[in-house]
């Protein structure tokens, strides 16, 4: 089916799905983007449809993609530039953007696997930066990434764009900071909490075993909860002006420390 019109229900709708609330009211998300698109294929996630225009397509892939889309059952629809323009989020929409519907995990229904590994995240504002710390906690091949009083929506499409499709691959969750301290106590997996205000570094503190890292909204960092309830605190060095990174930078390093360690 081809789409001209830019006031097509289906068109308002996906525009509509811009907004937090509305994802939040609809149960629904959006993926844009030919290669989040194609990771949420690959890890079997369900779309149900899917918007496409064949001119602003950046790659030669696009229609084999959207013919395994079909396949799953998605609708598909192409529409024109100017409808597209409207639909995308992104300054420069790739051709393909789709509809999914959201699939929420509860971190009390979820058991670790045996030397687990997380990445904490509490009250991160920026979704690029969430978006971030989910590609890079699947990089280092971290088993989940918990959002703990989330200040963005988990299912932005800057979060889902951030991530290179890494949302789908890698459990991710939202939970309040006490029900995390307390799952992880209970599932025996120690808290280190990145902060500037810390005396030892995250060289000098064990990664081998069940490890959760927390990391803190840009500006301020963890709360007194989370620095009060950590099992360590650990900082990096640094040697300038700035006394930390870009919460995104700090987490990735502190990530593949626990590589560096368990190689």
């Amino acid at each position: 089916m081809r789409i001209t019109s830019l006031h097509n229900p289906r068109i308002k709708h996906v525009v509509k799905l811009h907004q937090n609330r509305q994802r939040r009211q609809q149960g629904q998300f959006l993926i844009e983007g030919y290669r989040a698109l194609w990771h949420a294929v690959e890890q079997a996630y369900p779309v149900d449809e899917v918007y496409c225009c064949p001119p602003l397509y950046f790659g030669k892939q696009e229609n084999r993609l959207l013919d395994q889309l079909a396949c799953t059952g998605a609708q598909l629809f192409e529409v024109t530039a100017e409808v597209f323009a409207k639909m995308a989020v992104r300054g420069r929409p790739e051709g393909l953007i789709a509809v999914a519907r959201q699939q929420q995990k509860r971190l009390t229904d979820h058991t670790p696997p045996a030397n687990a590994f997380y990445l904490i995240a509490e009250a991160v504002e920026k979704p690029g930066n969430l978006g971030t710390l989910i590609r890079s906690a699947d990089g280092a091949g971290a088993s989940g990434v918990i959002v703990c009083d989330p200040c963005t929506d988990i299912w932005h499409p800057d979060v889902i764009r951030g991530s290179v499709g890494a949302f789908f691959a890698l459990p991710v969750f939202e939970c309040d900071s006490q029900s995390t301290l307390d799952w992880c106590r209970c599932h025996d997996i120690t808290i280190l909490a990145a902060t500037p205000q810390a005396t030892t570094l995250y060289t000098e503190v064990s990664m081998a075993n069940s490890v959760a890292i927390a990391v803190g909204t840009e500006q301020y960092g963890l709360s007194e909860q989370w620095l009060a309830q950590a099992d360590q605190l650990i900082r990096l060095p640094m040697f300038g002006t700035a006394n930390s990174l870009n919460v995104a930078v700090a987490a990735t390093i502190l990530l593949y420390e626990v590589v560096r360690q368990r190689l």
